[in-house]
């Protein structure tokens, strides 16, 4: 197993404190502020340790909102509310506190598989992952021509590998219908427990959602001059899947005013199956030359 997947799975793992309370740590990777990923993750774990049944109960949907910027510097106390276990769904509210002050709150439903009407959206044609740069290709060839954020991103060994299929809009060249298709998957493989892939995908769902809201102008979060973080987060697991195999992060962005980007993404299976929708808004800002 990878280092990076290693760290990301003992970052899921968390100190359970009390009933309902759990402590989750950040990587001392020199970040400002805690991915925001990283506390969706988390807080998802948090949740789904309060249910005896989550084998036949998964989580369904998740909606969360950022409140403040996370300290990587100190813990992360997570508090579950057991709002209701029900014949058919169970729901939890997290709250997650840092510094006396709650930083994250996240609304989490849980609901067994049933039998029904059934479609979905069709998956892009796009080029497969073996079809596109690997990481060796994109440090050898891409990265030399990449602006210094989006390199340094990209040097740094992750827990998830990316294969951009519009890539060179990180060249600073515009996407022509201002869609964003990226592969992504877990470095090495996962545990076979469903709800690890969930938590993972959660985590990843975070990575590159809000800089669609920029393709449309050219722009992207690694440039100095923007000013970019997540406002509220929400995600709805379909299907099964799992993390550790290649799936395909298709994204928009239908709005982008008063400073605010909405954006939002299917995740597919190589095989066209639909096993994700995600939303999110995020502030977006352009630095004053004096900051």
């Amino acid at each position: 197993m990878s280092a990076a997947v290693q760290d990301l799975l003992q970052l899921l793992d968390l100190e359970p404190l009390e009933v309902n309370l759990f402590r989750g740590r950040s990587p001392q990777s020199g970040w400002q502020r805690v991915f925001g990923g990283q506390v969706i993750g988390q807080a998802l774990v948090a949740a789904c340790h309060t249910l005896d049944d989550l084998s036949t109960r998964p989580p369904h949907s998740l909606h969360a909102y950022f409140l403040l910027a996370g300290d990587p510097k100190v813990p992360i106390v997570y508090d579950v509310e057991r709002i209701r276990d029900g014949k058919s769904f169970t729901t939890r509210r997290v709250k997650a506190v840092q510094h006396g002050q709650p930083i994250f709150v996240m609304s989490v439903s849980f609901h067994g598989s049933e039998t029904g009407m059934t479609h979905q959206a069709e998956m892009p044609r796009v080029p497969s992952p073996d079809e596109l740069p690997n990481e060796r290709d994109i440090q050898q060839n891409v990265m030399p021509l990449m602006p210094d954020p989006v390199r340094r991103y990209f040097e740094r060994e992750r827990p998830i590998e990316l294969r951009p299929v519009e890539y060179e809009r990180y060249l600073g060249r515009k996407v022509a219908n201002a869609q964003f298709n990226v592969w992504i998957r877990a470095t090495a493989p996962l545990p076979d427990e469903p709800a690890i892939h969930q938590c993972v995908l959660a985590y990843a769902s975070d990575m590159t959602l809000l800089d669609s809201a920029l393709i449309a102008h050219g722009r992207t979060v690694f440039e100095k001059s923007i000013m970019a973080a997540s406002l509220d987060h929400a995600l709805w697991f379909h299907r099964p899947f799992r993390a550790d195999e290649w799936l395909l992060y298709t994204q928009d962005s239908p709005n982008l005013s008063g400073s605010r980007g909405f954006a939002r993404g299917l995740i597919f299976t190589s095989d066209g199956t639909l096993v994700a929708s995600v939303a999110q808004e995020g502030l977006l800002r352009e630095r004053r030359p004096d900051r």
